[in-house]
């Protein structure tokens, strides 16, 4: 009896694929390791030389290492309910891995620096080119400008109702906030896409 009960609940649990994407150095491995449950799966390199001429440091000089993969990590939202966190590669060069990536992804989360908004718009246009549900969360560095929700969507040019949240990367408790916001939300935009479909 025991058994039979373990194996309804184990089939019951959801995991649910969700990318962490944004501009080169904007936090993603960060945010990916500060909520993750388990220890992250990282796949980075160190800066060289060679690369200066196509990884544009200027903003983020105390970088050493970039992404050249993936970043994974999981974190459970509630009982049965689990997050499988896929950080993407930020510079151009590698978003040949980001179709692969984004196959049964629920949704994403844009990692934006207020500092350098314009490393983000490629992340946003993939998203909304693909009707993707995303979420815009801001990674609020100590000497970035504050800016508010209402003006991080105008300067982005965000379609309206995509939600756009402050956080902290290295906070597990902020990220995890994202996260659960970002569920949230798809949920509404795959149920109103259902709706849709039947009627």
């Amino acid at each position: 009896m025991d058994s039979e009960h373990s194996d309804t609940t184990a089939s019951d649990d959801l995991a649910l694929k969700i990318l962490v994407a944004g501009g080169f150095g904007v936090g993603k491995t960060t945010l990916v390791g500060a909520v993750s449950e388990i220890r992250p799966l990282r796949t980075e390199e160190q800066l060289s030389e060679v690369g200066q001429s196509v990884d544009d440091t200027a903003a983020v000089d105390r970088k050493t290492t970039t992404t050249v993969a993936m970043d994974f990590g999981r974190i459970t939202i509630r009982s049965g309910l689990s997050l499988y966190l896929f950080g993407t590669p930020g510079q151009d060069r590698f978003w040949f891995l980001w179709d692969e990536l984004a196959t049964g992804a629920l949704g994403a989360v844009v990692l934006a620096d207020t500092r350098r908004l314009e490393d983000c718009f490629p992340a946003v246009d993939y998203f909304e080119h693909r009707c993707i549900p995303f979420v815009v969360a801001v990674n609020c560095f100590a000497d970035a400008r504050a800016y508010g929700a209402h003006d991080v969507a105008g300067a982005l040019d965000l379609e309206r109702g995509t939600p756009v949240v402050l956080c902290d990367a290295r906070d597990r408790d902020s990220g995890k906030e994202v996260l659960i916001r970002l569920v949230e939300y798809a949920g509404r935009m795959y149920t109103a896409r259902l709706l849709d479909s039947v009627r």
